[in-house]
């Protein structure tokens, strides 16, 4: 302690902490007494470890118990002169351990009853000893337990950060002391950030740097030295190296074989491939973490990579996440968790080692098998799917529910207007309905009718808490984990067809220009009169023989919604592209059978554009009313140095692209066409797409730029899917405070709270997105599983230094191809570091193995 300092002490105690926890999570562990004393200790050490002790605790399976004995007469003990808070708690500790022991000599058993102390603090075991109690430190009673072996893999291999476990050759710098970087982050010396590690160089990572600095927002780290042992989103400190050492972003795509862990020298000539000449204008800040600030670890899930070794116990541990380094763990079952799916949790990382160490947590199943890469991808996404709680269920309407003449209060009904909504095939929890009628002064009325659920969850209890703590729905290929329990979900929410449901409506009255007259916004109620999907819809617009109210209705909005999309994209709206995929699965099986982009009707465009036109009406109502506290979505404009590969793109086929504004962006992409390659506008559309900055929710009295680059609009929320998003339950909240229809809540005005359940939003939707692109990237690989080799026209998209990034469009599949090694032919690609251009057919590619391809490049 004395040697590292207290920061390296305590980031040791919490690994050891959360090891011990994988251990206390256990089936086999149980009869368990949490002391309070201990339980206080660890709230103030590690929120996470504390609340997944309280849930041990709370599972009557588990038989684990906290004792309050800081408020027991018999355990209660004072602090005494002299003695420190830490050896006061270790002595009430002891006491407690003494009492139980005594009072349950008292209880009259067939089988005594024998209470052990466990403890990993070696001056309390002593002393627990020389008071005549039996204590062993943690590690001594799970290898005790020879009935369990696989228990000691739990067992963190905790040191200090600085501390070298064995012997062996020095590898990275010592990081400096946390009280010594603060100072120099201070004074300007060191830089303070983010660490996010690249998916396609292991030897390369940016700093994304804490503040308004924006010179130096952005630092490249390079080589295995600089980036010192840190770990995708740790909080680092960094130190800017001379200018004649900074370096561009590499165009070589490198991965960790990971075959020879002490092979350093080939660490080096590897790095030696990252330095070539560039021009000068491509040089961006670079410099080498010194230290780290906050660890953010987390458990990783993974595949064993076991050890030639014969009966080896280190093994090397390889990440899902292309971003993590591999981790080195000790364990006895290596045959067994061979081909598994594993969850592995770092403890540290030495000086002298390649690799962190780390400890197995959990077998998760067969690598390949749909549930245990379903529950892989969820993990490492991080979304919430534990089952609702019964304390979130207990907040729902008891059923049978109907509506009351209470529930019909500031509430207008609605049930005469001929409302239908529009969906995806197979959808269940239907947000939206829509209606169109021509009124009496030969205007048109048109509504937006959204669920309320807003009604059903009220601010504060639990079932509105676990909303906002898992703030999406996540839609995976097939199944859906829901934001909301099923019940409102798929029922009392969902705008069926034929039934009565409370909804939030937003009606205008337009011209036949689709100008907007006037604007209201009520609760109301709906009987929707036919639950659509979007090619059934389509159908009775084109039919000739259709003229129900329905498909009137239908096609008043899609003859205004083609107006109201014409005067955004004249606006400078963009019109993107994302090559998008969808799976016919077969009835029994659920494996995919069939896999084909998915085609948009007008039906589709007709949706969207009143839900736009809802989300920015309500968006200008909530921040009228409340400028300081409404929930708003931006989008902002990407810098101009984000249009670089599309410029490059486009010249590469003699066109120019424009990136000064939206609307030069979206005239010049609607331009550029070539006869010869009908796919090119695509392709340039979904180069644009990579351009574009992250939509993000923010409060408004936090932020002064509201604009929404890619819709062209100056303000924007999102209210029309409450069933699936979060944000939109809260600008539901405000708009009925707005309108006098519900009253406020003190959370509700409070901009600084707000603006964390934003950044808790941007969070869950960003990781929603990620987690269904690994779901379709998963059931893409099992539907090209038994298919064989399969040729098929491809596109490159990027080039880089040993490999080309193509796309597959019939599949909306897109993968890295390296070139073949030296002294094999290797493809003729002309390139200028990183010229990116689009090339026609991808010629080579039709003779790789399209299977193994489709397993290497999808892995999870």
């Amino acid at each position: 302690r004395d040697e590292h300092g207290p920061e390296s002490f305590r980031s040791s105690i919490h690994q050891m902490q959360k090891s011990l926890i994988d251990i206390l999570e256990d089936p086999v562990i149980k009869n368990v007494i949490v002391l309070q004393t201990v339980l206080q200790e660890v709230r103030n050490r590690s929120a996470p470890v504390y609340k997944r002790i309280r849930d041990v605790i709370q599972n009557p399976e588990k038989h684990f118990y906290s004792f309050t004995n800081e408020h027991h007469r018999e355990t209660y003990i004072q602090q005494e002169q002299g003695e420190s808070s830490n050896d006061r708690n270790d002595r009430a500790i002891r006491v407690a351990v003494k009492w139980y022991s005594e009072h349950l000599k008292k209880i009259e058993d067939e089988e005594k009853i024998q209470v052990i102390f466990l403890t990993n603090d070696r001056t309390n075991k002593e002393k627990a000893l020389e008071e005549g109690i039996t204590a062993y430190t943690c590690e001594e009673y799970i290898k005790s337990l020879i009935a369990n072996p696989d228990l000691v893999d739990r067992l963190a291999c905790v040191s200090d950060e600085g501390k070298e476990i064995e012997s062996g050759k020095i590898i990275f710098p010592e990081h400096i002391p946390l009280s010594k970087l603060q100072q120099g982050i201070k004074s300007g010396v060191y830089l303070q950030g983010t660490y996010r590690a690249s998916r396609d160089n292991y030897l390369e990572a940016t700093v994304w740097v804490h503040g308004d600095a924006e010179e130096n927002k952005e630092i490249i780290i390079q080589g295995l030295k600089h980036l010192n042992r840190a770990v995708h989103e740790d909080i680092v400190a960094v130190e800017l190296l001379a200018k004649d050492e900074w370096v561009a972003l590499s165009s070589v795509i490198l991965q960790d074989d990971g075959q020879n862990e002490d092979d350093i020298e080939n660490e080096e000539e590897k790095e030696n491939i990252l330095k070539t000449s560039v021009n000068k204008d491509m040089l961006r800040p670079t410099g080498k973490v010194v230290g780290i600030i906050k660890r953010n670890w987390r458990p990783f899930c993974g595949m064993l990579s076991k050890s030639q070794i014969k009966e080896a116990r280190r093994h090397l541990f390889t990440p899902a996440d292309r971003r993590i380094p591999r981790i080195r763990i000790e364990t006895r079952q290596a045959d067994t968790l061979e081909g598994q799916r594993i969850i592995v949790a770092i403890d540290g990382w030495p000086r002298n080692s390649r690799y962190p160490n780390g400890h197995f947590v959990k077998n998760l199943g067969s690598a390949g098998d749909k549930e245990t890469e379903t529950e892989v991808l969820l993990l490492e996404h991080d979304v919430p799917h534990q089952p609702f709680s019964q304390g979130v269920l207990s907040f729902l309407p008891k059923m049978p529910w109907s509506i009351t003449e209470q529930d019909m209060k500031y509430r207008e009904d609605l049930r005469h207007l001929c409302v239908c909504s529009v969906d995806p095939p197979g959808c269940t929890d239907i947000d939206d309905a829509l209606h169109c009628r021509e009124v009496e002064n030969g205007n048109i009325e048109v509504g937006v009718h959204i669920a309320d659920v807003s009604h059903f969850i009220r601010p504060g209890n639990a079932l509105d808490e676990e909303s906002a703590k898992r703030g999406t729905t996540v839609y995976l290929c097939e199944k859906r984990i829901d934001m909301v329990p099923e019940l409102l979900s798929s029922n009392l929410c969902s705008l069926r067809s034929n039934v009565d449901r409370l909804a939030f409506s937003c009606i205008w009255e337009v011209n036949h220009k689709a100008e907007i007259l006037k604007t209201r916004f009520t609760k109301s109620i709906i009987n929707s009169k036919a639950s659509l999907t979007y090619a059934e819809a389509q159908m009775r617009i084109d039919s000739t023989t259709m003229n129900d109210d329905i498909t009137t209705s239908l096609r008043g909005l899609n003859k205004l919604a083609k107006i109201l999309k014409k005067k955004r994209i004249d606006n400078g709206a963009l019109t993107l592209s994302s090559p998008e995929v969808r799976f016919h699965m077969d009835s029994e099986t659920h494996d995919p059978i069939d896999l084909q982009t998915k085609e948009l009707k007008e039906t589709n465009s007709m949706v969207e554009e009143f839900m736009l036109l809802a989300n920015v009406s309500v968006a200008q109502k909530i921040y009228e009313e409340f400028p300081e506290f409404a929930l708003l979505r931006k989008h902002p404009a990407p810098p101009p140095s984000n249009y670089d590969i599309l410029v490059k793109a486009a010249k590469s086929k003699n066109l120019e692209i424009k990136t000064d504004s939206a609307k030069a962006l979206a005239e010049s992409l609607d331009k550029a066409e070539s006869p010869e390659f009908p796919y090119l506008n695509t392709l340039l559309r979904i180069l644009t797409t990579r351009c574009m900055m992250q939509a993000v929710y923010f409060c408004s009295g936090m932020d002064n730029d509201f604009h929404h680059y890619g819709l062209a609009s100056p303000i924007y929320t999102h209210f029309t899917s409450p069933i699936r998003r979060y944000a939109d339950i809260i600008v539901h909240r405000l708009l009925a405070v707005a309108i006098g229809a519900d009253s406020t809540y003190p959370e509700l005005t409070d901009k600084h709270k707000l603006a964390d359940m934003c950044k808790n939003l941007n969070y869950r939707h960003k990781m929603a997105q990620y987690a269904q692109r690994a779901s379709v990237a998963f059931h893409t690989q099992l539907f090209f599983k038994s298919k064989g080799i399969v040729n098929e026209d491809a596109y490159i998209l990027f080039v880089r230094k040993n490999a080309v990034v193509v796309l597959i469009p019939k599949y909306g599949l897109e993968g890295t191809v390296f070139f073949e090694e030296k002294g094999k032919p290797t493809p003729r690609l002309d390139y200028n570091n990183e010229v990116c251009f689009i090339s026609n057919l991808c010629s080579f590619l039709l003779t790789c193995n399209f299977n193994n391809f489709i397993q290497k490049y999808l892995s999870l």
